[in-house]
């Protein structure tokens, strides 16, 4: 056994476990009732009378140690098909922060309240359902245990129903959540709960079950229960299908190519069991997915952008955070749908058809399998490609787990333009992923092996991660090691033959009788080591931040980055066509500064800038990041973002001004007519963009998409391509 591979079973056999107990201090009965509700926004009926309330919240900010201001009462009730929820929200005022109307907005800096359910009781998944003061909806899949941001979805659509009143004091609200809209144990008779809300008139934070500041808002390691009169059955997801029917006109201006087409496929949603879930989509078409955000690449590695597809978004944690997510993922379910030509271009490759299984089997155990055919391109020499993933995991301790992964990418056929190393890639994985109950400490342990055609026998993946959560101190260490051989075709691998560790510290300190929330001082190095040029440390990057969190909810940060850059090939960070390189095999030593503050989001005016300045590699860097924001609440909103890097190298060596400009326009007529236009301009990808979408969402997540794409050239303005979709989509349950 090579000497990395030793070291990566030593650490995962040195890999501890720390169990806690699980925090549950709060306690609230939900009563079974066996009439009907009506749902206007109004707590008036006698029948809420009987219903207990969850109240007494406790402040997240500006404090956690004392109670909310402001009062929020919340109610339960429940019949054999639906959960009832009735809001009661007091405030100071009635002048509420409301940017939009469109559903599924952003919870921070305006006012709100969300519903989180822990229904297996296990501290790691979670369905969470948002409103705000006119009856706006949102809601989302919380993953991970909630312990950070990448653990949160709002891309989950599912069926249910609110109405708002204003008061002279607040808002009153009235929910129903069909019980099939969750996912639980049949005769189950207990969920954690918890709510959190924003109120910008008081600038205060509360949630229901008392959480730490330290913590995320949405974490589930501190919850209270949700008690039910009477065991909740069986309440099977009905059918749910879902057709589309598309149609769209092309004009290449390049190729001097105009094409006219449609398109015709559906998706279907069948429960297996009241928490297993099959997924089935023929001929899938994603056009109303909107358009990623440009971002700026001064790197020599690819940068990985979040999963939209409604198709993969649910238990979408159970199969894609395995290994490390950031540069390590043997499965990331972008990689489906998109291929590379003969040239080497990214190019989109259709999808014939998917199915997907997922969920829960027993209290303890969660099974996921997927199974994805593209299409044979042959005039762009891609082959049809098979997709497997299988994924299974258990649930040990207070909040950890421990799953196996096996993904397949297989082609069937023999064209001859594959290459016999092309004809598969596999990856088999086991990982073990910690989270103690009060979520102090966290961490994984993974090892993944890749099978490729051709290839010599490098080919692990081995992490180790741990991290220490307290009100004062934040400690990380994040190890990694990726053979040179270690290929995953369908995940995310930003570079191979590494040894990487990268720990942290930072100490957070919490003023009293200040204008400040809390600041901390942050200290992060990374290093990187090749095997395969004898362990030669290649890459370090020393950070070091100050952060300033302001009462008025605006922050500042400053910091200094001390960066050194072996090259092992010839590289151009402006990306200029014909200009020389820099040289390889030498390192490089430079450094940079950098400040950034970011105003209170609750204002009509906003804003966000981070200039910094330094050296670069032989060179110089200057740069300024940020976006400017305004509303005219709640019908229209507008964002400038704006990303500029001016690198001047050294003599003979290019130089560039790279200009990154994206303004965004979002226009809501009312809750359900939604108009969004995005342009971005590139002058590196000589691209002016322009994405301009109308949704009418007619009936409950069935829309009426009408989308516009214009693409020019930067330097002449002559139009690249041009194309106009409309799409029809219905949301039908059986």
């Amino acid at each position: 056994m090579k000497q990395p591979q030793l070291k990566i079973t030593v650490f995962l056999l040195l890999f501890y476990f720390i169990p806690y107990a699980q925090n549950s201090e709060r306690q609230i009965a939900v009563r079974y009732i066996d009439e009907s509700i009506t749902l206007d926004g109004n707590l008036d009926e006698k029948i809420w009378s009987i219903a207990e309330s969850a109240s007494d919240f406790w402040q997240f900010f500006p404090s956690d140690t004392a109670k909310a201001n402001q009062k929020t009462n919340i109610r339960f009730l429940y019949d054999d098909t639906s959960l009832y929820i009735g809001i009661e929200i007091f405030s100071s005022g009635n002048n509420f922060v409301i940017p939009s109307l469109q559903r599924d907005f952003r919870a921070g800096g305006n006012d709100n309240i969300s519903l989180v359910f822990d229904t297996f009781n296990d501290g790691t998944n979670a369905f969470l359902f948002g409103i705000n003061p006119l009856g706006v909806m949102r809601e989302a899949l919380i993953s991970g245990g909630g312990a950070n941001n990448s653990g949160f979805t709002t891309a989950w659509d599912i069926k249910w129903k609110s109405e708002t009143r204003l008061t002279e004091n607040g808002y009153t609200a009235e929910i129903e959540i069909p019980l099939t809209s969750f996912k639980f144990k049949d005769g189950e008779t207990k969920w954690r709960f918890n709510s959190y809300r924003f109120d910008t008139q008081s600038n205060e934070t509360s949630t229901w079950a008392n959480i730490p500041q330290n913590q995320s808002i949405f974490g589930l390691a501190y919850m209270g229960d949700m008690v039910f009169e009477k065991p909740l059955g069986r309440s099977r997801t009905p059918l749910a299908l879902i057709p589309y029917v598309t149609s769209y006109g092309l004009k290449d201006f390049e190729k001097d190519d105009s094409r006219v087409n449609g398109k015709i496929g559906g998706d279907a949603k069948i429960s297996v069991t009241n928490s297993l879930n099959l997924d089935l989509t023929i001929n899938p078409d994603f056009s109303q997915v909107e358009n990623d955000n440009l971002v700026t690449n001064t790197t020599r590695f690819e940068i990985s952008l979040p999963e939209r597809r409604q198709f993969f978004i649910d238990n979408n944690d159970l199969f894609g955070d395995f290994g490390n997510s950031f540069n390590a993922n043997p499965f990331f379910s972008r990689r489906i749908g998109i291929a590379s030509d003969k040239d080497e271009n990214t190019i989109q490759n259709d999808i014939i058809a998917g199915i997907r299984l997922s969920g829960k089997i027993g209290t303890d155990w969660r099974i996921g399998l997927l199974n994805v055919q593209t299409e044979e391109d042959i005039p762009n020499e891609i082959a049809s490609n098979n997709h497997t993933v299988f994924v299974l995991q258990k649930k040990v301790f207070a909040r950890s787990n421990v799953g196996m992964i096996v993904v397949n990418r297989e082609t069937f056929d023999d064209p001859d333009f594959l290459e016999a190393s092309e004809r598969y890639n596999r990856v088999v994985g086991i990982d073990y992923n910690l989270a103690s109950a009060d979520n102090t400490w966290e961490g994984s342990a993974y090892l993944h092996k890749s099978f490729t055609p051709e290839t010599d026998n490098d080919d692990l993946s081995g992490g180790l991660n741990l991290e220490y959560n307290s009100r004062k101190w934040n400690a990380n260490l994040f190890s990694r090691y990726v053979g040179t051989d270690f290929q995953a075709d369908l995940g995310f691998v930003t570079r191979n033959d590494v040894i990487s560790v990268n720990p942290s510290i930072e100490r957070v300190f919490w003023p009293e009788k200040s204008k400040i929330n809390n600041h901390s001082l942050e200290f992060s190095p990374t290093y990187i080591w090749r095997p395969d040029l004898d362990y030669k440390n290649t890459d370090y990057t020393l950070r070091t931040r100050y952060r300033i969190e302001f009462l008025n909810q605006s922050n500042f940060s400053a910091r200094i980055n001390n960066i050194f850059v072996f090259l092992d090939e010839p590289f151009d960070p402006t990306g200029t066509d014909g200009a020389r390189e820099l040289d390889a095999n030498r390192g490089y030593r430079y450094d940079s500064f950098e400040l950034e503050f970011e105003s209170d989001r609750r204002k009509t005016f906003s804003f966000n800038i981070n200039p910094g300045i330094g050296t670069f590699f032989n060179g110089e860097q200057y740069t300024i990041e940020g976006d400017i924001r305004y509303r005219i609440q709640p019908y229209f909103s507008g964002t400038l973002t704006l990303d500029y890097r001016r690198i001047e190298l050294a003599e003979g060596f290019p130089s560039a001004s790279i200009w990154t400009v994206e303004p965004r326009f979002e226009v809501t007529f009312s809750k359900s007519i939604f108009w969004t236009t995005l342009v971005q301009y590139s002058n590196r990808d000589d691209n002016l963009g322009v994405n301009s979408r109308l949704q009418w969402r007619f009936a409950q997540l069935s829309d009426l998409f009408i989308v516009y794409n214009d693409n020019y050239f930067t330097q002449t303005i002559a139009p690249k391509n041009r194309s106009i979709s409309v799409k029809l989509t219905y949301w039908l349950n059986i």
